[in-house]
């Protein structure tokens, strides 16, 4: 691969002259910043990134720390990250903590050694569980810059971008009251996490607003048998005619469940839940779907880093981006 160096030795020039004319320096004539150029395509000329990050003190390369890359959610949101970031320069390094505190440590860590000059992350359920945050906050003291998505920890001083989980499951639950529900249930295996608890809160405020209706939840766990659980919950608690899902699982395993109990979805039973696209098409009818924009998600993350590293920005200019979320109608409700 062909240097500045030789460039600089064939058109008998200074290697700072070759640079210079190589970034358009209005301190070099329109002639040579031609003839480096010229010869530079002949060449096919890349400059060296190392180097110039070396130089530089920048690598123009940002961490992503994901708790789980099956999870289609935050797969879409990878994607977002990594188009905004190849718009502005900038490459992606992706790490997986599945859900591990551990893990999410040793990335930090791992990345933090003059890898990368900042990170996206969502924080992993074991370390929302211990509310750990300590590794976060010793990060940003080294100067690395980290912006949270979706699941976030608020004793973290950082910018951080979310959907309105609150706002939107209670919408969904009005839309059902709406429909002249009146035993709406609310389901979730993510109740450990914080976004799961914001979803449950936003449900049991609608409900609570109704003086004659009372708030009827299912909290799983990770590793329990969802779909024996939800079957069980529907047998013992027979008058359920609406149902809003927390997770993205859970609002297709309750349509079916509900068809397989003889009721008919959805004029026995309306379902709303948290999902995508693709994975609404996994019941018949499909499902109602919470919407969150995903790539939306990872654009916004993306632009919040990279405007704090281009610009130096400071603590006081943390921001908290809210992404707006869509109730998506579809067969399961009226």
């Amino acid at each position: 691969m062909v240097t500045l160096k030789q460039l600089a030795k064939e058109l008998n020039v200074s290697i700072s002259t070759v640079s210079k004319a190589l970034n358009n320096s209005e301190e070099i004539g329109e002639e040579t910043v031609k003839r480096v150029k010229e010869l530079a395509e002949l060449y096919n000329y890349k400059p060296n990134k190392v180097a110039l990050s070396l130089k530089q003190n920048k690598t123009k390369t940002i961490g992503v720390i994901i708790p789980d890359i099956l999870n289609h959610f935050l797969a879409k949101v990878l994607f977002g990250i990594e188009r905004e970031a190849a718009n502005h320069g900038y490459n992606i390094i992706t790490c997986i903590s599945n859900e591990s505190l551990e893990k999410e440590k040793e990335s930090l860590q791992l990345l933090a050694n003059g890898s990368v000059d900042g990170f996206i992350l969502c924080v992993a359920q074991e370390t929302q569980m211990k509310n750990e945050v300590q590794h976060f906050k010793s990060t940003i003291k080294k100067g690395l810059p980290i912006v949270m998505f979706d699941r976030v920890a608020h004793d973290v001083l950082c910018d951080k971008v979310i959907v309105d989980d609150f706002e939107s499951t209670y919408n969904a639950t009005k839309s059902l009251l709406e429909e002249g529900r009146k035993q709406i249930a609310f389901i979730s295996n993510i109740d450990d996490l914080s976004v799961g608890k914001l979803r449950e809160r936003g449900y049991a405020k609608a409900i609570l607003e109704n003086p004659e209706l009372k708030v009827l939840a299912l909290r799983m766990g990770r590793y329990d048998d969802h779909q024996k659980k939800i079957r069980t919950f529907f047998e013992e608690n027979k008058g359920i005619d609406g149902v809003v899902a927390a997770d993205s699982a859970s609002g297709v395993i309750a349509i079916n469940m509900a068809a397989s109990l003889g009721f008919k979805v959805p004029e026995d039973v309306s379902v709303i839940g948290f999902s995508s696209k693709s994975v609404s098409n996994h019941s018949i009818p499909r499902l109602t779907t919470i919407r969150q924009h995903a790539k939306d998600i990872g654009a916004n993350a993306a632009q919040l880093l990279i405007n704090r590293l281009q610009n130096n920005l400071g603590e006081d200019d943390v921001k908290t981006k809210i992404v707006k979320t869509s109730l998506i109608r579809s067969g399961s409700t009226l």
